[in-house]
């Protein structure tokens, strides 16, 4: 690993630990994501994670207040992080071809299949309430049906 890797490595160390910290489980390799998105059953949500300021000061506190708040909890949470996993983040862009790709972005999955997707315009430029309350919305729908 270069020191360009080691920096970055410690860089991102709190911008993962701000999900994990809210029962995120990272998927860091190919294979746990296509683990993950061939075997899970029910609702997951997908954290595209990222360094830039909307991911740190929208994203990550929405999508951490929107699960405190959200009526029915998805079955799996978890996360990848674009530009670090770059592995990871490319395969499960993958399980979802029909939108660009944008980091950060949110995506809902049910049952294998994307049920919704919150992409990086939806985020920059919008309050962190306003992220918040459009995914607890979107969660309850999902979880709900």
């Amino acid at each position: 690993m270069n020191a360009y890797d080691e920096y970055m490595k410690e860089i991102v160390k709190p911008m993962r630990a701000e999900l994990v910290s809210v029962g995120f489980k990272e998927l860091t390799n190919a294979e746990m994501v296509s683990e993950h998105m061939t075997q899970a059953t029910g609702t997951s949500l997908i954290m595209i994670n990222s360094v830039c300021g909307c991911a740190a000061g929208l994203a990550r506190p929405a999508v951490a207040q929107a699960l405190t708040e959200v009526t029915n909890k998805p079955e799996h949470i978890v996360t990848v992080f674009a530009g670090q996993d770059q592995e990871a983040t490319y395969q499960m862009r993958a399980f979802f071809e029909e939108v660009p790709p944008s980091s950060p972005s949110i995506a809902i999955v049910k049952d294998g299949k994307l049920a919704y997707f919150i992409p990086r315009e939806q985020i920059e430029g919008f309050s962190m309430e306003h992220i918040k309350e459009h995914l607890v919305t979107v969660l309850n729908q999902v979880t709900a049906s």
